[in-house]
């Protein structure tokens, strides 16, 4: 099972996760990063690196998560591939202080 980004990236977009990824299976667009699940390896190296906690093995994702499977298949095929890391959306810090605060 693929690896998944989840809804917690939206207006983050840190990408520490690329910087970790063994292939390149990291999208990106305006607000947040998604995981190819034909190219993710399931290495599970990008979990652990995410500031807030947005990616989840897709076999243990919450039922209100489940959707982001065909989010990230869908928005895969129309983002580039991401292979170095970004800088942070402006205000990835503020967000990322709320959902630590949850």
């Amino acid at each position: 099972m693929p690896y998944v980004v989840t809804d917690l990236c939206t207006g983050c977009r840190y990408t520490e996760c690329v910087s970790v990824c063994p292939v390149e299976c990291f999208h990106i667009d305006d607000t947040m990063t998604y995981i190819d699940p034909e190219n993710c390896i399931d290495c599970g190296g990008c979990v652990p690196v995410c500031p807030v906690g947005a990616i989840k093995a897709a076999h243990k994702l919450a039922p209100d998560k489940v959707e982001w499977i065909e989010i990230n298949r869908r928005r895969v095929a129309e983002t580039p591939v991401v292979t170095s890391r970004l800088p942070p959306l402006p205000g990835a810090d503020e967000r990322k202080q709320a959902i630590i605060a949850r």
